[in-house]
């Protein structure tokens, strides 16, 4: 199929690419990460990046937000770009009392109220799961670098502004489900209908039972301890 979504060249994008929600986070990153990064696509002003860090061939670029969004540029990277590893770093909100503001989660699977998986599954429940060996080696590399840190099931939501009745946030702490999202479980199918490996870490930008958050600058720029972890993380990759 065409790429739609990049006008990036065939050899602009590296093996393993890191994707933000927020195009504004990437280049964040390209800018204060990267060396020698330059602008490779901008599409729909979805922006990606791709420099080097200590040495290495890194390509950074913004997936947008919910299932269908991040689907659609996962799936691009890997059918038209060879991509071989997806690792995404964003933002969650927690439900538990146990995971505050700041922390991060790294998501070894992900729960979701969308329908894509079992499409993708023949109308059965596929589990959405991390590559194991990015699971490792991200879970590694926050414990080298003292990164606290929760290794969890995390919720994917079609919802951004839920029900007002809704009593999923109960039955995820029933389930020790810590933190909601939009995006992870359809990464997941993704790469595995396609034979890539992802792994994804969000820091909790909002408290759901309380609506403390951070600001939208906070945000864009503010996640620096996930960031540090995700790149050093690409550095022991082959």
């Amino acid at each position: 199929m065409p790429a739609y979504v990049f006008n990036a060249k065939p050899d602009d994008i590296s093996a393993t690419v890191i994707m933000p929600g927020d195009p504004l986070r990437a280049k964040y990153i390209a800018e204060n990460y990267l060396r020698d990064a330059r602008q490779i696509t901008d599409v729909r002003n979805m922006l990606g990046f791709t420099g080097t860090y200590n040495d290495k061939k890194l390509t950074v670029i913004g997936h947008g937000m919910g299932i269908p969004s991040a689907t659609i540029y996962c799936s691009e990277l890997i059918l038209e770009y060879g991509v071989k590893r997806i690792i995404r770093v964003g933002s969650c909100g927690t439900v538990s009392d146990t995971v505050k503001l700041r922390d991060l989660v790294i998501a070894m699977g992900a729960s979701t109220d969308s329908n894509v998986n079992r499409i993708r599954f023949a109308g059965c429940d596929l589990a959405a799961i991390a590559s194991y060996t990015l699971l490792e080696k991200v879970v590694s590399t926050a414990r080298e670098m003292k990164v606290k840190h929760h290794v969890a099931n995390v919720f994917t939501s079609d919802y951004f502004y839920p029900p007002k009745n809704s009593e999923m946030w109960d039955t995820m702490e029933r389930y020790r489900v810590p933190v909601v999202e939009m995006e992870i479980a359809g990464i997941y199918g993704t790469a595995a209908e396609y034979g890539a490996e992802a792994v994804a870490m969000c820091t909790v930008s909002d408290e759901v039972r309380t609506g403390k958050g951070l600001s939208v600058e906070e945000r864009q720029s503010g996640f620096d301890e996930m960031i540090k972890v995700a790149l050093n993380t690409v550095v022991d990759l082959d």
